[in-house]
Parts: C-alpha cells; structure tokens; sequence
C-alpha cells in the first residue's frame, strides 16, 4: 500500500508545524532527532523534509526493519551474554540528549510478534538498559528544554493483529489524526483548546480523590497534593486523553481491563489488577501472564504512574489497533480510562519541577520507575465520582464523556 503524497505532507505538517515543541511546532534553528524502521520510509522522508523546510536541523536514528528472520535485536536477546543485552553506551545517548531539542518517534512494527518465545527477563533486561536514556530526556524535559511526540505507520502485521486490512488501519490513522481536513494543524489546535477546557474545569474543582465503578471495577484512586491534570498537547498524534499522576499511595481496589497490552513483545490479555495502600497485592491475565507479572516485578512497577479518560465526542478511533498510541485514545461507546503502572509525569505538579529533590517527589506520592510506563486500557463503561476538598461529590465522567457542566 502506497499512502497518497498528499496525506503524507499533511501527516508531516502536523508532526513538525504542532505536535513538536508541545503543541506549538518547532521554531528555526531547533534540532529533531528522528527515529524510524525502513518500513516507515515514506513518512520519515516527509517528516526529515518538513523539519528542514521549517528551518530545523536534522539527526536520524534510521534502522532496518525488527522482523523475526532478520532482526539483530532477536539475535542478541539469542545468542548474547547478558552483558551484552544490558550494554548502554551513556556518553553516545548522553550526546544525543545534549544536542537534541525534540524527539520525535515514529512507530512502525514490521512484525508485531518479533520477540515471541523469547524469555521475558531477557527482554526486561534490554529494555532495561535503557532507562539511563530516559532519565536524561527526563532531567532536560522538567527544565523545559525538550520535547518530544510520536507518530504510527501502520503496518501488515499491525493490521492483522488488529483484526483489520491494510486500508481499514490507515483509515483509523486518516481519521484519528484529521489528515482529511484542509489544515489539519488548525483543525489540531482547535481540538486541543476544547481539551485544555476540560482540564481547567478538572482543576477548578480541587479533586482529592476518584472513585471510578462500573461492571469491571471498583477502583479508588487518591489524586494527591499540588497536582493539575494534562493533555496531551501534542506529546502523542493522536491524543485526546486527559490525565494525571496521582498520589500511588492512595490506589485502593480492583479493576479488569477488557484491551489487550502489549509487553516483552507479548500480547497480555485479560489483566486484573487488585490494589491495598498503592501496591499490586494481586495479578493476573488470560494470556501470557507470566510477561504481566514480570512487568509487575520491576522496581516501583507494582505502583500507579499515570490515571487518564478519553471522551469519546473527540476520539474518532474506534477499533482496537494493537498499539497503546491509539488503544490509549479510543472513543467509541464509552470512551476509555487507562493507568499507567510505573514511572509518575512529574508534570503534573503545579509549581516549578526544576526546584524539587526526589526526596520530595517522593514525600508527594510521585512514583519513580524509570524502567516501566505502561499503559493498560479498558473500554467498558463506567462513572467516575469525584470527591472534592470540601467533602462534596461530583460525577465527572459518565457513558464515555466528561459531565462537568453539568450539577
């Protein structure tokens, strides 16, 4: 399938002119550090074009394509020591941080299932690796001097895990990210002030805490002190949740989640979760659940780092897409809630995060766990009541849609 060039500079445009500098495109002179598989050519050449054509300078990490017969990083978790699968070389990534103002992510799985019947631990052990690497883009992002976003090309294998043609999944990709509209940045930054006026009305109300209910779960979750709520601001294409990163000490109950994650490279379906005092006490899953509890057992991965919604009146993604970029945002009949077990945004606090020690992060309940954020997504409906600083409750989110205008 050959995308329509068209759509492809539209897809550009809205990467570089929005998504990139959060939300407000990049300005001349700024560095993009692009990463792509060879799958992903088109769009990467529209992007590395968009980025030059809007003065910016250009580095690429370009790989060849993560397929089972072909894919170096199968090969090393195969036949590598352990010191090779945990090898990170601090002063390449460190330099890439330095000299990199956005990053940008294009995600493209030329085999969905590249790491199957591979050892979880040993995939927890690359990826691992890498989480110098995220505390660097971290550290650069609180103060203000970083960002970055992501993107999807679908691919055969995508599609197919999504239970979708080739065509049907790019359709969700057109539609999600509006690349039919004229000018889908302006269409972008439209859709992103009604978000943003969502999120103030969430922050007015001074909520200390959710009890989320339905079918699947009955769920408490302590919002915390000196927090506001985010969107995604053009930190992911496409984005339409709103979301925060509670107090983890406060997660109180079970819920089940009716999407599949996927961890390892392995499909995880099925997840339940049973929360006391913050912690994972109970897990489980119908499929592969032995990645879950792996997951689970990393350090901290065991606490909430992120509690997000989607109303459904923006979403227009309606199928399951087999990546947490879409399953995160989908509308459909009842919107989405999803968490995110591991590392908190710390961005979400509402003063200066460039002042605060991890001592204090700490002492405010945000969860530290750079090797894990990963998102778990159910669909199904429920209500979310918020019990408010003066003791008040209010349900903000009913049937997939925020309820805030209402008494």
């Amino acid at each position: 399938m050959k995308l329509d060039d068209n759509l492809l500079k539209k897809y550009a445009q809205v990467m570089v002119r929005y998504a990139l500098n959060n939300g407000e495109g990049i300005n001349k002179g700024d560095t993009v550090f692009l990463v792509g598989q060879e799958c992903s050519k088109d769009l990467f050449m529209a992007i590395a074009k968009a980025v030059y054509a809007a003065g910016g300078n250009l580095l690429t990490h370009y790989q060849p394509n993560n397929i089972r017969e072909n894919s170096l990083a199968r090969f090393l978790l195969e036949n590598g020591s352990d010191e090779q699968i945990s090898f990170f070389a601090k002063p390449y990534w460190q330099g890439i941080v330095d000299a990199t103002d956005h990053i940008l992510f294009i995600i493209a799985e030329p085999d969905i299932h590249v790491f199957e019947g591979l050892p979880s631990s040993k995939i927890s052990m690359m990826n691992s690796a890498r989480a110098p690497y995220m505390q660097m883009r971290e550290q650069k992002e609180q103060a203000g001097k970083l960002s970055w976003s992501l993107c999807l090309y679908g691919t055969p294998s995508m599609a197919e895990e999504a239970g979708l043609t080739l065509e049907q999944y790019w359709e969700q990709i057109i539609e999600a990210c509006y690349l039919r509209e004229d000018d889908p940045v302006a269409k972008w930054k439209q859709v992103q002030q009604e978000i943003e006026d969502i999120k103030d009305k969430l922050d007015a109300l001074a909520i200390e805490k959710l009890h989320i209910n339905g079918e699947d779960v009955d769920l408490y979750v302590q919002i915390g002190k000196n927090r506001k709520w985010l969107s995604g601001g053009g930190k992911n294409i496409p984005s339409f949740e709103i979301f925060t990163s509670p107090d983890w000490r406060g997660t109180n109950g079970f819920i089940r989640f009716n999407q599949p994650l996927y961890y390892s490279g392995k499909r995880i379906s099925g997840v339940s979760l049973r929360f006391e005092n913050g912690v994972v006490v109970a897990s489980s899953a119908t499929e592969n659940e032995d990645a879950l509890k792996e997951m689970v057992a990393q350090e901290n991965a065991d606490k909430v780092g992120e509690f997000s919604l989607t109303d459904k009146r923006h979403s227009r993604i309606t199928h399951f897409m087999a990546t947490t970029l879409y399953d995160e945002n989908m509308g459909g009949a009842f919107g989405n809630t999803h968490i995110a077990l591991g590392n908190a945004y710390k961005d979400t606090f509402t003063g200066d995060m460039a002042t605060i020690t991890e001592a204090q992060w700490a002492e405010m309940g945000y969860n530290s766990c750079p090797k894990v954020h990963t998102d778990i997504i159910s669909t199904s409906n429920r209500t979310v009541t918020a019990t408010l600083s003066d003791g008040s409750e209010k349900v903000i989110y009913k049937d997939g849609e925020f309820v805030l205008g209402e008494s």
